[in-house]
């Protein structure tokens, strides 16, 4: 079987959770299946040289020449959010294009970023008459209202509801990966058989407890390791709500045992660092995405690891941070819509949750869970447990790999 695939972004660009279109694709060069992958030359987070040595590359293939990369030309988006969604547009158009001219395809599989992908993946499939799965990891326009970018109602609104509705209606199976997402979509009218609930997972062998002594990132960063460390990994964008947790950190700043660890990038990461410095907030350390091979080194650096949300984002959606920092060992402390997550962290007692925006609740914990570190590393056992009997690789990627011989058998 010959799948089309058509990703926003691909390695070596940095984007959110890259390793679970990675084990995805490779699941299914392993299952045997064929991939024929279309995707812009890198430029999100990648050096000059990088680029430049992609401008070569107009073809790859990894996994026994099972997956093969298709690259076209593409400008660097930058921060502008303008530009990002041009060049979602124009990706989707010259996609669009290699997508008609991809020869045998048997089925169409794509992803939900960015969420016009879609509807590509639904003309795709009319025009070629083969199935088409989509994988919903973030439900548009309800997230961008989330952010308080767009007016529920407006225009914007509007055209992404038609877009969802467009794809929802013409895709053969649809893999969420929350409950709540599930809800959330059978709430607009998806019957509940095209719905597949699928966890992301974490790869249990790349992320796993590195020792403090071991860990190299207090070495390059100069971090003092008898602190109290609370970490955040991922984007620092508008949804994450810094704005709380930078005044939480601004409250604590007395006590000289906890020290705050920011690590990422983001639309709002500017206006963090302005308010750090603005403030002269001493307990706050604002650090690079870091390469994905030291990520084990990431999520077991902090004592605790932070899942953040605005109040009214979160509600459908489960951070695959999440699970991360349970591989790691580490406790998780959620700020965070009440969803599963809240059920999970009590049920397997391992981490803390509050709700999104109680800046006194998400204080009282911080300072319970750094009086008590017999409970972190409790919890950060418990969450590694769960990870491996629920969470791994093998399994996530298995489910994948059942969804698409279900729907390619009719």
């Amino acid at each position: 079987m010959k799948i089309l695939v058509l990703p926003a972004y691909y390695y070596p660009e940095q984007a959110a959770s890259p390793y679970l279109g990675d084990n995805i694709r490779e699941a299914m060069c392993n299952a045997g299946f064929i991939l024929d992958l279309y995707a812009p030359m890198p430029t999100r987070g990648v050096s000059e040289e990088i680029r430049v040595e992609y401008k070569e590359r107009k073809i790859e293939y990894k996994y026994d020449n099972k997956l093969v990369i298709h690259r076209f030309p593409m400008y660097s988006e930058g921060k502008n959010p303008i530009n990002r969604a041009l060049r979602y547009g124009i990706c989707w158009c010259v996609q669009f294009g290699k997508g008609l001219c991809a020869k045998d395809i048997d089925l169409i599989y794509l992803a939900s970023t960015p969420p016009i992908q879609g509807a590509l993946g639904c003309l795709l499939k009319k025009i070629k008459r083969v199935p088409f799965v989509y994988n919903l990891q973030d439900i548009f326009p309800d997230s961008l209202a989330g952010t308080g970018l767009v007016r529920k109602d407006g225009l914007i609104w509007r055209i992404g509801r038609v877009v969802e509705n467009f794809t929802y209606k013409h895709a053969d199976k649809i893999i969420v990966i929350s409950e709540g997402f599930k809800r959330n979509i059978m709430a607009k009218g998806v019957p509940e058989e095209k719905i597949v609930v699928v966890y992301n997972w974490v790869d249990q062998n790349a992320v796993k407890n590195v020792a403090r002594k071991d860990n190299k990132l207090f070495d390059k960063y100069h971090l003092d390791r008898n602190k109290f460390y609370i970490t955040y990994s991922g984007n620092i964008g508008l949804t994450q709500n810094m704005d709380l947790l930078l005044d939480v950190a601004r409250s604590l700043e007395d006590n000289e045992e906890i020290q705050f660890v920011l690590i990422g990038e983001g639309a709002y990461k500017e206006q963090v660092k302005e308010v750090i410095t603005r403030n002269n907030i001493k307990n706050v350390t604002l650090l690079p995405f870091q390469p994905y091979e030291d990520i084990s080194h990431v999520f077991s650096l902090g004592d605790v690891g932070i899942i953040i949300s605005k109040p009214g984002v979160g509600e459908n959606s489960v951070p695959s941070k999440t699970w991360s920092i349970m591989s790691a060992s580490r406790p998780v402390l959620a700020n965070f819509d009440e969803n599963e997550i809240k059920t999970i962290l009590s049920e397997n007692e391992c981490g803390v949750f509050t709700k999104a925006g109680d800046k006194q609740a998400f204080t009282d914990a911080i300072l319970e869970l750094c009086r008590n570190r017999e409970m972190c590393r409790k919890y950060g056992e418990n969450g590694r447990k769960f990870v491996m009997e629920n969470l791994t690789r093998e399994i996530g990627t298995q489910k994948y790999i059942d969804v698409i011989k279900s729907v390619a058998k009719g």
